[in-house]
């Protein structure tokens, strides 16, 4: 009987050790200063872009995640505060051929309304915009396509975790724990990429801005997030 009970200790310390409860942080990761940009309660430190209360018909919050509704047509919704230089991580999980993203330095421009670098969520199998590989899953969209040979992506109905590190002028996309782009703004390859884009024409130059929200888009499908944290790097 104690034999069997010590097995069961074995199989059991690595799940009750290494889980955590959503949308709590440790208190290592307090330490370093990781903040929750979501509490799974309420959409507090959450607007519309126009500075508006979260609409309810468009998002929900439910066992902690926050997910855009079907047909809800809630738009987009950004932070509060801007962050310049940052460390973000979320969980993501959409259903078959969604579209929606992660937008970061999103602002108003002097030309070109209010647009942001976005980090692309697309269920690269069946979406309608997966004809581009800067439009696939982990681009910096319609600019810079991630790494194939290193994206692994859970199919839609699991969760994804994605990480998006800016310090300085260098910028990096991870999913699942890898990092599959890496880029510096304002360099010749960044220059050139913008100006192929949809984005060749802001004022000031697109992706150029030293500081924006971080924004969570709805794009008419069905997308959920969760584990939603920032770490300042410049502090």
């Amino acid at each position: 009987m104690r034999k069997i009970l010590c097995l069961l200790i074995i199989i059991l310390l690595p799940s009750i050790t290494f889980s955590q409860v959503i949308n709590t942080l440790t208190q290592n990761e307090k330490k370093k200063g990781w903040i929750l940009l979501s509490n799974g309660i309420d959409t507090k430190g959450w607007t519309t872009v126009r500075g508006q209360p979260v609409p309810v018909t468009g998002w929900e919050i439910k066992d902690g995640v926050l997910s855009t509704l079907k047909g809800g047509k809630g738009g987009d919704i950004v932070t509060i505060n801007q962050y310049s230089d940052f460390d973000l991580k979320l969980d993501y999980k959409i259903e078959p051929g969604c579209n929606s993203g992660v937008k970061y330095f999103f602002t108003q421009y002097e030309t070109g309304g209010n647009l942001g670098m976005e980090f692309q969520i697309l269920d690269d199998i069946l979406a309608e915009d997966n004809k581009l590989e800067n439009h696939l899953c982990g681009s910096f969209y319609d600019v810079l396509a991630p790494d194939a040979s290193k994206k692994k992506i859970n199919p839609p109905g699991e969760w994804n975790s994605i990480r998006i590190v800016s310090k300085g002028m260098k910028v990096e996309h991870w999913i699942n724990g890898t990092k599959i782009l890496s880029f510096k703004r304002g360099d010749k390859v960044f220059t050139e990429a913008v100006a192929k884009s949809k984005f060749s024409k802001t004022i000031p130059a697109f992706g150029m801005v030293e500081k924006g929200r971080i924004l969570l888009q709805e794009h008419g499908g069905l997308v959920s997030f969760r584990n939603i944290k920032i770490r300042e790097l410049n502090k």
